[in-house]
Order: C-alpha cells, then structure tokens, then sequence
C-alpha cells in the first residue's frame, strides 16, 4: 500500500474495518434474466455525461489478479470482479478464482483416473464413463469460504458448469438403512508441505442434502475439460454451498454411517461454516451454505451537468429466497437508502446492482449494503464483513 493511501486512511477506518473483517460458495444464474437493456433506467442520472475512469477501492493489499500465484496447497489465483458486466457475467475460464493449485504428485493421465466406491452396489467408474454421461449443469457461482477485502473478494467467480448429477449415480443403488451420509473425497497428497492450508479434500454430506441442491460431479467448465487446477479430471460442485465443499480431484465415493467422523476439512473449516464449535461427528455439522451477502465491485466517475457524479456497480449473491430490496449507505452515520436499481432475480441469487451517488463532501466513505426484503439474518453483511472503502 503507497504512503498516500496510508495517509488517507485513518487508524480509525483501519481499526473499523479490522472489526468487520472476517468463503468457496456455489449458486447458480442464467444468463437469459441479465437482458443488455437492463441497465437502461440506471444510466439515466448520466445521460450525456461521460465517463473518465474508475476509483479505487482502499484499504486492500495490491495482489496481482487474473494471474496464478504459488503452487500446490499455497497456490492462489484472484479473480477481477470490476470487469464484470450484464453482457458477460461469465469467468473465463483461464480467470476462474484458484483457492488450491493441483499437486504435483497427481498423475497428468486422465485415461488412468478411477473414482473408486464404498458401500455402493456399483463398479469403479473412469473418467471416461463419466465423460460418457454428461450433460449440461447451467451456470454457477462459486466462492472461496476465505474470501475477503483483503483479496478485493476475488475468490469467486462464475462458470458455465457440464457434468453428471450425483443422483444419477446414487440413485440406481441399494442403499442399507444405516448409510444416511455419503464421503466424497478427492486427491490430497503434495509434494510440498504448506504454510497457510491443511491437506485432507473430503467433506461427508446428509443424502437428502447431496439431492436437495443437485450436487453433481463437474467434467467440465465453460465447454471445455476441467483444467488441473480447476480439479480436471473430476470436482464436486453444490449449487448453494462454500467451495470447501466441492471437492477437487474427486477419487471416491463412499456411504457412511450416522456415527461416522467429521473430517479434517469439515473440522477445519468449521468455524467459517457458521458451525456451534468444532462437532466430532459429520451429522453435527450444518450445511455449509452461504448467507445474503452483497458488495460494491468499482466505483465509476462520471462527469455531467459540469460536475462529477459516481455509479457504485456491485454483486448481490448467496441466500435462499430471491431478494426484493436491497439497501446502501455510505458512511455508518448516514441512513441506508435502496439501491436505485437491482436486477432482476432467477432462479438464484447472483445479480448486478447499480446506484447513483453524488459524494457529499471530499473524504473516505465506508460502502455497506445490506438486505432488506426479505427481513433475514445474515451476520457477514450486516457485520461490515463486505464493506469496502474509497477515498473521493
């Protein structure tokens, strides 16, 4: 961070933000309901006017996005949100967030990967096989359970997903009363030892839960094979959870009992999970689903009628009923105000919003949004966890 935005950036904003400060998630769009006109009523307070660049957000360490960062367990790639528009929501694919590089330990041999099975009536399946039944899966968000402001929340992104239903491998098997729960994991083994992360890539899920959000095991992302580091040959992906839960490199499936033992990444990730402690047993466990949140992604600066105006543009995502209002403020003192325009919802919550500001004064301004409509508790956003600072 220069010495200017030091400079500007009080101990106070520092010690605010700290507070509120603190993950992957998966939900789904279509792009069909981000229609190109669906700006049009947004951009009327800047008829005329043109734009002169984008502000900064500060407070945030200078990562270099879009580039791949580290290896193995400590490999990162950051995702750049601010390029993100109603035409292409999509990531492609050589941008898509990277919370975990693959190992360098894993055969580069697709034709040689098995998914072995515990406790099913059903033989070990190639990757071959699975290619054999894909399908389309639609489009889904996915977000990294430790994304934060830090990282300019670029751990997340959105892929058009291709793959295989986990139903329709479960389904055409015999299970006993006993197995209630179902083990994925993946490949986790690595040359090099981490400094920041624990291996142990398997989450244990309630069946109904593995049905209810039409997990399935993705083979490939934007039409194109998985790439390594994107979990090739074979990832998990639940539509609604943390992406500590969709599993790369997926080598085995496995029904479990109802006394079987949260795993190491379950327990690991506990905490940020919104579990009560550390449970020992997987059925203690919530689902690891993401709650409302909402952040600004850049701020434009315009200039019309001989003055600057902004056009704050930012992401609605995560919960489980659409949302109908959705409230900004830019400075704790002030009063929320609704978005002056919001997107139309889908099937799940991952949307544009736009809102036109006119800065009171020259100063830093701290940006929160929260969820009015429906009235629900999401302890991140309404925590300041999403707030993101600018300095006009």
């Amino acid at each position: 961070m220069t010495r200017e935005i030091h400079a500007r950036f009080s101990r106070r904003d520092w010690l605010r933000m700290s507070l509120m400060a603190g993950v992957t998630v998966v939900t789904g769009f279509d792009r069909s309901w981000w229609p190109p006109v669906a700006f049009a009523d947004a951009q009327a307070p800047f008829h005329g006017g043109k734009k002169i660049g984008d502000v900064g957000f500060v407070g945030e360490f200078p990562f270099e996005m879009n580039a791949v960062i580290g290896t193995e367990l400590d490999g990162r790639l950051y995702t750049d949100l601010s390029t993100l528009t109603t035409e292409h929501p999509i990531t492609p694919t050589k941008d898509f967030y990277i919370r975990t590089c693959v190992s360098k330990l894993l055969e580069d041999n697709p034709r040689a990967w098995k998914m072995r099975f515990s406790g099913l009536a059903q033989e070990d399946l190639s990757s071959a096989r699975l290619t054999a039944m894909e399908k389309p899966m639609g489009v889904h968000l996915m977000e990294c359970v430790g994304n934060q402001r830090a990282c300019h929340f670029g751990l997340m992104s959105a892929a058009s997903w291709t793959g295989v239903a986990l139903s329709d491998i479960l389904n055409p098997v015999r299970i006993g009363p006993r197995a209630t729960h179902v083990l994925v994991s993946g490949f986790d083994r690595y040359q090099t030892e981490s400094v920041s992360s624990i291996p142990g890539a398997s989450w244990i899920f309630k069946l109904e839960e593995l049905r209810a959000r039409r997990a399935f095991l993705a083979t490939r992302m934007n039409g194109e094979p998985l790439s390594r580091d994107h979990g090739a040959p074979v990832r998990l992906v639940v539509p609604g959870w943390y992406g500590c839960a969709c599993i790369k490199w997926v080598n085995e499936i496995a029904l479990v009992s109802d006394d079987a033992p949260a795993t190491p990444q379950m327990k690991e990730y506990a905490e940020r999970t919104g579990q009560q402690g550390i449970p020992d047993l997987a059925r203690d466990y919530l689902p690891a689903a993401i709650e409302y949140a909402a952040t600004p992604i850049r701020i434009e600066r315009w200039s019309a009628d001989g003055t600057f105006k902004y056009r704050v543009v930012g992401l609605l995502w995560g919960g489980s009923a659409p949302v109908k209002k959705l409230e900004i403020r830019f400075n704790p003192e002030e009063e929320y105000v609704p978005v002056d325009h919001l997107d139309p919802t889908g099937q799940d919550s991952w949307r544009l919003w736009t809102h036109a500001w006119v800065p009171r004064n020259e100063g830093r301004y701290l940006i929160q949004l929260r969820v009015k409509d429906p009235v629900v508790q999401a302890k991140r956003l309404d925590s300041g966890y999403h707030v993101r600072a600018v300095v006009i």
